[in-house]
């Protein structure tokens, strides 16, 4: 039997960003793009689907923790979107 124990973290508020991110065939790989941010820089490339989604989740991180750090809001997404298509979902 397995003891599991939960530790409560005080003053902690996450926030979870849900994107619906798009993805297309690119040359001999994949493209992934949040199209709202790419003007800032969400976009890459991944030899196979899964790859691109790992990038792309990686960049919007990244861009989620830059504009936070800034004060600035995250355009284009408000509360949660629940998507049945590819998506990126990043918890801060």
């Amino acid at each position: 039997m397995t003891d599991h124990h939960y530790i409560p973290i005080q003053g902690t508020r996450m926030t979870t960003y849900v994107f619906q991110v798009s993805l297309e065939p690119d040359g001999d790989g994949w493209r992934a793009f949040y199209a709202p941010l790419e003007p800032i820089g969400a976009s890459t490339w991944g030899q196979t689907q899964e790859e691109a989604i790992t990038h792309i989740h990686e960049v919007l991180s990244l861009i989620v923790d830059e504009l936070l750090e800034e004060g600035k809001a995250i355009p284009a997404v408000e509360g949660l979107a629940v998507t049945s298509g590819a998506a990126v979902a990043i918890t801060r």
